[in-house]
């Protein structure tokens, strides 16, 4: 087991809420409220999931209902009126849906996120069925891992690990790292700088070296 929830696996939600294609809309609306979510994942088959139905694929419903759209906003919102008359989850999912596999690290996880704009993630095997959910607050849950347990990290898997065994003092306050001591090699600073921002739930790093005598 890593000292650190490291992949998605480790802190993603098991129990997955999903629909079929079939799903009709009141259904989707009546899942996104009962259990506080802003998306579901649409599967098919053995649970591949090939789609994801959100808040966002709902509005236009609400959005076009009393109104008489333009011929230029029937031009360039196509797809929103399209999924204004929409009626079940195949007709109103995005498609293909933009997942995350289990094994992937949780950096990977947070970039697609951000790329793509969305709040959670279906994650899926190797074979594209669903494994579970992912979303920004999952990710943030590291950042709530014990100071102590960070600072024992970093002296075992980063500081132990480099030339010359420097003699560095390691403290975690609130996340934020500070090292001093001694350091022969300066040439090492950007390297162990880096080792120490990739473990899990540092917020931010201090460093304070004199040279050794």
């Amino acid at each position: 087991m890593p000292d650190s929830p490291h992949i998605v696996s480790d802190v993603m939600t098991h129990t997955a809420v999903a629909v079929g294609r079939d799903a009709a809309f009141k259904e989707i609306v009546q899942l996104l409220g009962q259990w506080k979510i802003s998306a579901l994942p649409v599967i098919e088959g053995e649970g591949r999931v090939v789609g994801v139905v959100s808040e966002a694929d709902l509005l236009p419903k609400e959005e076009f209902r009393d109104d008489d759209p333009s011929r230029y906003d029937v031009i360039r919102r196509l797809p929103d009126l399209a999924k204004a008359g929409a009626v079940t989850a195949g007709e109103l999912m995005t498609s293909p849906a933009v997942t995350v596999q289990a094994g992937a690290t949780l950096a990977e996880a947070a970039r697609i996120m951000a790329h793509h704009s969305v709040k959670r993630l279906p994650v899926v095997d190797a074979s594209g069925l669903l494994q579970g959910v992912v979303s920004r607050g999952d990710l943030l849950k590291v950042f709530l891992r014990p100071d102590e347990e960070i600072a024992d990290e970093i002296r075992r898997s980063v500081v132990a690990q480099l030339p010359s065994a420097p003699d560095l003092d390691v403290r975690v306050a609130d996340g934020v790292v500070t090292l001093d001591g001694s350091l022969r090699d300066r040439s090492f600073v950007p390297v162990l700088a880096r080792a120490v921002r990739a473990v899990e739930g540092v917020i931010d790093i201090r460093m304070d070296f004199h040279d050794a005598a």
